[in-house]
C-alpha cells in the first residue's frame, strides 16, 4: 500500500510552523528599539527582500519533484560534490535550528519555572523532547500531519486572537514616536538602525527554505511547493506586521523593556489571562517549529542517500511505515550533542545556514534560465533575470552581518564533509551506477 502523501493544507502548515518561531514573540523588541513605528515598514521592507528569494526557490520547486531542496537543485546546476556539500551543510544546520528551538523552548519554561535552573531537569527535558520527536517520525507521515496541522492551528489562532483582542487596547499617542531621535541624526546613523532592525527580521523568515526539502513525500510537489511558498510569505508578512502594530499601539516606547512583549502587551490590555494565553501559544510556536525540523531534517540526509547515492544506502532505510528511521536516529543524536550549546550561537549558525543555501540555489536558477534545463511546471519566474539578481545582491548582504567565529565554524564543516566526501565516495560507486542505470531505464 502507497503512503498518502502530504496534501496542500498540510505543506502550508509545515510552512508556517517553519517560519513562524520563537523570533515572532522574543525578537519585536529589538526591532522596536532599532526602528520604532517604523519597525512595521522595516518588516514589510524585509519579507518583499526574502520573498524574492523565496520566489527563486519556488522556480526551481517547480521543475524538480525529488526531495532536498537547495542541495538538490546545486547537485543539477553545479555537479555532485557541490550538490553533496550543500546536503551535508544544510542537513548539518538543520540540526542546528531544531537543537536552538528547544533550547528556546526550554529557555521560556526557565523563566517562570525555576525547576529547569537545574542542569538535570533541563537537559533530561531536552533529550526526552528529541525522542518524542524521534518516535513520532518513525511511525511515518500520518501522525506527523496531526500533530503539526494541530500545532500550527493552535499558533495562527494564538496570534490572531491576540491581534483582535488587543486592537481595542491601542492609543494612538503610543504610536509616537515613528523613528528614534538616534536615527535622525543624519543618513548614516538612519541606515545603521534600518541596517540592524532588517537583519533581525530578515532573520524572522528563513525558514521558508526548509519547505521543499521532503518534496517526495508531498502530492504534485512541483505545483503545490511554488503556491505554499508564496502563500506562506504573504501570511506571514501580514501576521508579523499586524502584531508589531498592535504591540506597538498598546505598549508605546516601552515596547523596548520587555524580553516578551507580545505577552506584556496583551497582559497590559486584558490582564493575566492574557499574558498566560501569549505564553501558552509561544511554547506552541517553538513546540511546533522544533517538530517541523524533526520531520525535515532527517529526510534530508535520507534524500543525499536515496537520490544519487551521494551517502552510503544504509543511511537512507525506511520503515514499513516509510519513515527513514536510520536518518531520524543520526540526527536526534547530532542535535543531542548540539542543545548543550547557547541560542545565540545556535542562531548564528542558522544565519550562516540561509546565506550557504541562498546564493547557490539563485545562481542555479540563472543557469536554468539561461541553459533551458528542467523546464518548469506549473509556475515560471516572471521577469527574467531581474529578481535572481536582486535576491543574489540581498543575500550578499548577510555576507556583512557574520562574525568570524561563525565563518569558521561554516569553513569546520565544509571541509569535514570534503574529507568524509573522499571517503566514502568508493562505497557509493557501485550504488551511483545502479541509480544512473535506472535513470536512463525510465528516460526509455
Amino acid at each position: 500500500m502507497t503512503p498518502k502523501k502530504l496534501s496542500f493544507i498540510s505543506i502550508y502548515f509545515l510552512g508556517i510552523n517553519g517560519v513562524i518561531g520563537s523570533g515572532a514573540f522574543l525578537l519585536p523588541q529589538t526591532i522596536y528599539k532599532d526602528m520604532n513605528l517604523m519597525s512595521v515598514f522595516v518588516t514589510i521592507c524585509a519579507a518583499i527582500t526574502v520573498s524574492m528569494v523565496a520566489l527563486c526557490y519556488a522556480d526551481l520547486s517547480s521543475r524538480f519533484t525529488g526531495s532536498g531542496a537547495a542541495w538538490l537543485y546545486s547537485y543539477n546546476a553545479f555537479g555532485r560534490f557541490t550538490g553533496y556539500e550543500l546536503g551535508l551543510f544544510t542537513w548539518f544546520l538543520g540540526c542546528c535550528t531544531y537543537a536552538a528551538e528547544i533550547v528556546a523552548l526550554l529557555t521560556t519554561l526557565k523563566s517562570f519555572w525555576p525547576v529547569y535552573n537545574n542542569n538535570w531537569v533541563y537537559f533530561g527535558t531536552a533529550i526526552g523532547l528529541i525522542l518524542l520527536f524521534s518516535i513520532i517520525n518513525f511511525f511515518g507521515r500520518s501522525l506527523v500531519k496531526f500533530v503539526d496541522n494541530l500545532s500550527s492551528a493552535a499558533k495562527i489562532a494564538t496570534i490572531v486572537l491576540f491581534i483582535i483582542i488587543g486592537a481595542f487596547f491601542m492609543h494612538k499617542m503610543n504610536f509616537s514616536p515613528v523613528i528614534p531621535k538616534a536615527a535622525m541624526t543624519g543618513v548614516g546613523p538612519y541606515f545603521k538602525h534600518f541596517g540592524a532592525a532588517f537583519s533581525v527580521v530578515f532573520y524572522m523568515f528563513t525558514g521558508f527554505s526548509f519547505i521543499p526539502i521532503a518534496a517526495k513525500q508531498m502530492e504534485n510537489p512541483e505545483k503545490n511547493i511554488p503556491k505554499v511558498l508564496i502563500s506562506v510569505m504573504i501570511s506571514v508578512t501580514i501576521l508579523y506586521s499586524l502584531m508589531l502594530l498592535v504591540a506597538i499601539g498598546i505598549l508605546g516606547d516601552k515596547m523596548s523593556l520587555y524580553s516578551t512583549p507580545i505577552a506584556e502587551a496583551l497582559k497590559k490590555g486584558v490582564g493575566e489571562w492574557g499574558y498566560i494565553l501569549i505564553i501558552i501559544g509561544m511554547l506552541m510556536s517553538i513546540f511546533g517549529v522544533a517538530f517541523t525540523c524533526s520531520f525535515n531534517t532527517p529526510s534530508l540526509i535520507s534524500s543525499l542517500s536515496n537520490e544519487h547515492a551521494m551517502l552510503p544506502k544504509w543511511i537512507g532505510k525506511k520503515n514499513k511505515y516509510d519513515a527513514p528511521w536510520v536518518s531520524i536516529i543520526l540526527t536526534a543524536i547530532v542535535t543531542g550533542v548540539l542543545i548543550t550549546q547557547s541560542y545565540l550561537f545556535l542562531v548564528s549558525c542558522i544565519v550562516l545556514a540561509s546565506f550557504v543555501q541562498y546564493v547557490p540555489s539563485i545562481l542555479a536558477v540563472i543557469k536554468f534560465k539561461h541553459t533551458n534545463e528542467f523546464p518548469n511546471h506549473g509556475f515560471k519566474l516572471p521577469g527574467g533575470y531581474t529578481i535572481p539578481i536582486l535576491a543574489l545582491i540581498i543575500s550578499a548582504y548577510m555576507v556583512t552581518n557574520f562574525t568570524w567565529k561563525t565563518i569558521l565554524v561554516g569553513a569546520v564543516v565544509a571541509i569535514l564533509a570534503a574529507v568524509l566526501y573522499f571517503f566514502i565516495k568508493k562505497d557509493v560507486k557501485e550504488e551511483q551506477r545502479r541509480q544512473d542505470y535506472l535513470s536512463k531505464m525510465r528516460q526509455k
